[in-house]
């Protein structure tokens, strides 16, 4: 063998070691650069269908869920809950949509905080997607429906018969956009 054809070998063999340290880094890194990516895009919704598929439904019990709605008078907004209770089986997916109503001649930024009657349902009743998790910008005299994704989770206690969520929504301190 020739020293050019050593030295082309040694080069080769260089830049192979440095493809794969660079694909093990890469096949490292992917996992935490996607839920980056998903945090970012809302594309995880691997958790929804998870919850759907994997939930074991307990049909013998049934949970009545009132959904209330509060907003201070100094507010400028209307929200609205679903008018009829639900009916909800312990690990069923469960939807239903509050609406809301600028009633101001300017933008708006609101966020909802909700709270739960008997206090030890919050435990129990799990939001997959809420109105709630992120805040609401309203342009002036806006009207817009507002989804709850959620299951109330099978190893509820049984004596568990009723549940109120209840939003209060406020006018966010970052209103002035």
């Amino acid at each position: 063998m020739t020293v050019a054809a050593n030295r082309a070998n040694q080069v080769l063999l260089r830049r192979l070691l440095l493809v794969s340290v660079a694909m093990f880094g890469f096949g490292y890194a992917m996992v935490p650069l996607y839920n980056v990516l998903c945090d970012l895009t809302g594309l995880n919704r691997g958790e929804v269908q998870a919850l759907a598929k994997n939930t074991q439904v307990d049909y013998s019990r049934v949970v009545n869920v009132q959904m209330l709605a509060n907003v201070p008078a100094s507010v400028p907004v209307r929200l609205i809950a679903p008018s009829k209770p639900m009916n909800v089986h312990p690990g069923e997916l469960a939807q239903t949509e509050y609406e809301v109503e600028n009633l101001s001649d300017h933008v708006l930024a609101t966020q909802s905080i909700p709270s739960y009657s008997p206090q030890l349902a919050a435990k129990y009743f799990k939001k997959i997607e809420c109105f709630c998790f992120r805040e609401q910008v309203l342009q002036p005299h806006e009207k817009r429906k507002l989804p709850v994704l959620f299951v109330l989770d099978k190893d509820a206690p049984k004596d568990l018969t009723w549940l109120s969520l209840s939003y209060t929504l406020f006018e966010s301190p970052k209103a002035a956009r």
